[in-house]
């Protein structure tokens, strides 16, 4: 099956000014990302703030334009093609949810006119049809028809995330890209907004990828899930054996800081701070917190390694045995001092 977005050594370097009025800082956002999003699945992205989660997420989206590397949409190189054919490749087949739909949603529209906004742009259908494009989507999403003419403003943070989606929907995209689609919501509403997207999902048929720091979430809505560090992947699991299967340490951390409740467990502690995406350390990022690094793991960051499953693989010099409890490693990881 063919992939609807595959991005092949993609890296995206920002200048951030530094202390100097005429120095800049390099920010290397994204570092030699590979991924491939098939048709009909999810993919769930997972990492800590500032890991490049939400750049990856912009680069699939075509919002942001790789420093170098490849973006190809069905099979097509997205930033050689001519500026239209862009924008027909990245508007009408790819939609992207954004994370407060209190800044995604310009106040000064109704619900109506967000929603034509994207029929209007790329001419789908004669007007007649475009209103009644706008009935349908409000009905996808559970929205009341009166809440047509009412601005964001007038309507409630899961209702505006409602017509978030609606918009990201409107011209039948084949991928779906949230970023962080409920941190901005209530408690009782994020489950609700969940809810919504696999039931879309289902319905529509829909590759869907899904960033977010809730990782427990990710795991259950996800068919793949994706670990990010200081701007790399390190690690691709088969969201069903992440919790206990992952290979690379720091998968293992992440999912131990949020235990299920019915076999709680004491996290796997990581000693120090995120380093700086200015000056990332040599060889591996994450040798400066992981218990199991040694002189190896700042030579030089190790390619993937296959794990026996499929679709499993990850990028380390030492990792976690497939068959190790996230119990035994709690035990096996004192806390040490960054190097």
């Amino acid at each position: 099956m063919s992939a609807l977005v595959e991005l092949a050594d993609v890296h995206v370097v920002h200048k951030a000014r530094s202390g100097g009025l005429f120095t800049r800082d390099r920010v290397y956002a994204l570092t030699g990302a590979d991924l491939t999003v098939a048709p009909g699945e999810t993919v769930g992205v997972v990492g800590e703030s500032g890991c490049g989660k939400t750049t990856l997420a912009k680069v699939l989206v075509g919002v942001e334009r790789p420093t170098s590397g490849t973006v190809s949409v069905h099979g097509r190189d997205l930033w050689a093609m001519p500026a239209a054919d862009r924008r027909t490749a990245v508007g009408a087949g790819v939609g992207m949810v954004f994370q407060d739909p209190s800044t995604a949603l310009n106040r000064h529209l109704t619900v109506r006119q967000v929603l034509r906004d994207p029929l209007d742009v790329h001419r789908r259908g004669a007007k007649a049809r475009r209103d009644e494009r706008v009935r349908e989507l409000m009905a996808l999403v559970g929205l009341p028809r009166a809440l047509a003419d009412a601005l964001p403003g007038q309507l409630s943070g899961g209702q505006r995330q409602r017509v978030a989606i609606a918009r990201a929907l409107a011209l039948d995209p084949a991928l779906v890209v949230a970023d962080e689609p409920t941190s901005a919501l209530d408690v009782s509403v994020r489950a609700q907004i969940l809810n919504l997207l696999l039931d879309l999902k289902e319905r529509l048929g829909l590759a869907l990828v899904f960033v977010s720091h809730d990782i427990q979430t990710v795991r259950r809505m996800s068919d793949r899930v994706i670990t990010m560090y200081l701007g790399r992947i390190v690690e691709e699991t088969p969201a069903g054996r992440v919790t206990d299967h992952a290979r690379h340490p720091y998968t293992r951390a992440l999912f131990s800081a949020t235990p299920g409740l019915l076999d709680p467990i004491d996290p796997i502690p990581l000693t120090g701070p995120v380093p700086s995406a200015t000056r990332p350390p040599s060889g591996c990022p994450f040798r400066t917190r992981c218990w199991r690094a040694n002189e190896a793991c700042a030579a030089a960051m190790p390619d993937f390694s296959a794990a026996s499953r499929p679709g499993h693989r990850y990028r380390c010099h030492h990792p976690v045995q497939e068959d190790q409890s996230t119990r035994d490693l709690v035990r096996q990881s004192p806390a040490r001092e960054p190097s």
